[in-house]
């Protein structure tokens, strides 16, 4: 049976990994990392495609005055580093663009979430278990 050391708990402590893993923590990491995997690539490939939304919309007029480019290929290079970090980005565009603040919320709770991913792989994915 392997065991593991939970940070933040007694270094004595040890958990089993089938015990660890049963738990709905283990439940919430893994459907936060498919979500995190899936979300940005579907997103980021859409940023070519504009299936589900026509993306450029989203671009506040002074990020466009800004950009050389329309805001078209803008949303092209977004596309490709399309990842958590860049939601800071998105919301400080948001908010000072009008009118999409709901969309704003919303990423700052991906931001929340993404913090959350983070701080549950260092219990469940931690770098030394990698191989």
């Amino acid at each position: 049976m392997t065991t593991h050391t939970v940070s933040g708990v007694d270094p004595s402590a040890r958990i089993s990994t089938a015990a660890l893993r049963a738990g709905p923590a283990y439940q919430a990491f893994t459907l936060l990392r498919i979500g995190f995997t899936v979300a940005p690539i579907v997103f980021g490939l859409d940023k070519f495609f504009n299936v589900l939304v026509t993306w450029e919309i989203y671009v506040a007029p002074w990020v466009s005055r800004l950009i050389s480019g329309t805001a078209h290929r803008f949303m092209d290079v977004v596309g490709v580093v399309e990842i958590a970090a860049w939601l800071a980005g998105i919301i400080t565009n948001l908010l000072t663009y009008s009118g999409h603040y709901d969309v704003a919320l919303r990423d700052f709770g991906l931001v929340l979430a993404a913090a959350t991913q983070t701080r549950l792989a260092s219990i469940y994915d931690p770098p030394l278990r990698r191989r």
